[in-house]
């Protein structure tokens, strides 16, 4: 492609786009709420990610030991568990620290535990985070060999749930994100489609005086690529403030919830949108040119 080839495809482009202000303005607003949903369930997918990561990184084992136990038995059994393959972090949950979780969990009816006297009945115990929740299963029967040991709990059916739950949220986002990119290269599409219909005319008759098919296309191709641009670049505008007024009102009422922060979690997404509606755009004026070189 020459220089001068490459200069006449900008102009074309630029003179089409005023040309037709009317439904240049049109394809850019459509292509801006598009990507705008697009955008916004983009975030809520990560967001959702980021959760079920944070709910996975929470499931935990805990290792009763028998109250037979001395202080060497828990200080073997505690070099043990740290050598587990998969092991990142074993805490020691002592009688004494049981007994008082106990007695924050009772609240007001603490006093019921005064008919105990001095008698503690609850084990010595560890607790046990692991780099992945699928490892806990295999640990399991590996811990209760460990002598001294009464038993090893993780809550089975709890993390079951969880594991099914973590999965349909992923499924189900990364299947909804696809559908709205193929919704938003539909509506784009048609939107540029009313563009190239407008100028049939122009097409058939650059047809006829022997103009290849890609020389006609280049210029609906840099005009679809620059209002696709344009339409997201608008797009990222709005969910920028979208996702940072609604981080701010999270955090001021749930400052504990898992949620992404701004960077570089909407560079990640303006990236996404900026690509997704220069390329959307390109191949809209590609699927609606093809029909009309058809003479």
């Amino acid at each position: 492609m020459s220089l001068s080839s490459k200069e006449y495809f900008i102009r074309e482009t630029g003179k089409s786009i005023k040309r037709n202000g009317v439904m240049s303005v049109a394809s850019i607003s459509t292509v801006a709420v598009s990507l705008l949903v697009l955008g916004l369930f983009l975030l809520l997918f990560l967001n959702t990610d980021n959760l079920a990561k944070y709910l996975e990184s929470q499931v935990q084992m805990t290792v009763y030991m028998q109250d037979a136990a001395s202080a060497d038995d828990l200080e073997a059994v505690e070099r043990k568990l740290r050598s587990l393959p998969g092991v990142v972090q074993v805490k020691e949950v002592t009688k004494d620290q049981a007994m008082d979780r106990f007695k924050e969990r009772l609240g007001d009816q603490a006093s019921l535990l005064k008919a105990l006297g001095k008698d503690n009945p609850f084990p010595s115990s560890f607790e046990i985070q692991v780099d992945q929740p699928s490892r806990i299963r295999e640990l399991v029967p590996v811990v209760n060999e460990l002598p001294k040991v009464e038993t090893a709990k993780f809550g089975q059916e709890v993390v079951e749930h969880l594991f099914a739950l973590t999965k349909i949220l992923r499924v189900g986002g990364a299947v909804l994100i696809l559908f709205l990119c193929l919704a938003t290269l539909f509506i784009i599409a048609n939107t540029i489609r009313l563009t190239v219909f407008a100028r049939r005319k122009e097409v058939t008759i650059m047809k006829y005086v022997g103009a290849t098919d890609w020389f006609i296309r280049w210029p609906f191709l840099l005009e679809g690529m620059t209002l696709g641009f344009g339409g997201a670049l608008i797009a990222c505008v709005f969910v920028d403030i979208i996702y940072t007024s609604l981080m701010g009102r999270i955090y001021l009422t749930l400052a504990f919830f898992p949620i992404l922060p701004a960077w570089p979690t909407l560079l990640f997404t303006d990236v996404f949108i900026l690509a997704c509606g220069t390329c959307i755009g390109a191949l809209g004026s590609y699927l609606s040119l093809k029909k009309f070189l058809r003479v």
